[in-house]
């Protein structure tokens, strides 16, 4: 129906229902290609703003804390299911008894390795998953850490995998902290980030969680060692299982609805 007109002069001030000002069509045009265009930031995008976010706040961590590659793969097996701070009171005393490489410590009997990492917690099982993987190093590789390394990276990460005791984590932790190769650590603090901010699926496990960062990150050892860290300490000091998102770095880009359930 077209619009009443009080005069017929009206009508040729009054725009018809059906046709746009030219000026008018030229602005929806151009909402209409901004609206286009302008799509969420990409996974890569955004975790590279994560990792800035990160490590303006925090700086850089320096981890792993080990004085060899030796040291760094005795830490991986011992921080299984407990803090940092037993794992390095246990470090502290196989140095202490001098037994911190892997020719001494193959040589110690299994009471004496146990009792020395009791603080580690589950120390009778820790000396066994140790002595393992002493046996496999010695035993494949001759004891030799540099051979060890110099394997490609998938079939070294098989292999330790096979290793009784070594799950995808320590493997990984090990490859990445001792062997300098580019292979992201997942840890729960990295899923319990990335799935409350819900860049992953809830359902995401420990490999599709590694997946989707390496396909969206340069694989790059130095990225890949200081973004796990950073990972760990927003973890530890905000994004805990009481998370406290307020003082939190990563605030800004937290859904719409705030954080989405996560144990």
């Amino acid at each position: 129906m077209f619009p009443r007109l009080s005069s017929p002069l009206a009508y040729r001030h009054e725009p018809s229902p059906w046709r746009h000002p030219v000026g008018t069509m030229k602005r929806n045009t151009k909402l209409a290609r901004s609206a286009k265009t302008s799509k969420k930031p990409s996974h890569a995008a955004r975790l590279r703003g994560v990792y800035r976010r990160l490590l303006n706040h925090f700086g850089p961590q320096h981890w792993w804390p080990g004085e060899s590659d030796f040291e760094v793969i005795v830490g991986a097996v011992l921080t299984q299911n407990t803090s940092w701070r037993n794992v390095e009171r246990a470090i502290d005393q196989l140095r202490k008894a001098n037994v911190l490489t892997l020719s001494a410590m193959v040589e110690l009997p299994m009471e004496e390795l146990a009792e020395l990492i009791r603080s580690a917690g589950y120390y009778r099982l820790k000396a066994r998953r140790l002595r393992n993987m002493l046996d496999f190093v010695t035993q494949r590789y001759g004891g030799s850490l540099d051979t060890m390394f110099a394997t490609e990276h998938d079939a070294l990460r098989s292999e330790l995998l096979a290793v009784n005791g070594i799950g995808p984590e320590t493997a990984d932790s090990i490859l990445l902290y001792a062997g300098n190769k580019p292979t992201f650590v997942v840890d729960a603090y990295t899923q319990r980030v990335l799935k409350r901010h819900g860049w992953i699926e809830p359902e995401a496990d420990y490999h599709a969680t590694k997946h989707f960062l390496e396909k969206h990150l340069r694989r790059d050892v130095a990225r890949f060692n200081e973004f796990h860290a950073l990972f760990v300490r927003v973890g530890n000091r905000f994004c805990r299982k009481q998370p406290k998102c307020d003082a939190c770095p990563l605030a800004a880009v937290l859904p719409r609805g705030g954080p989405h359930k996560w144990p």
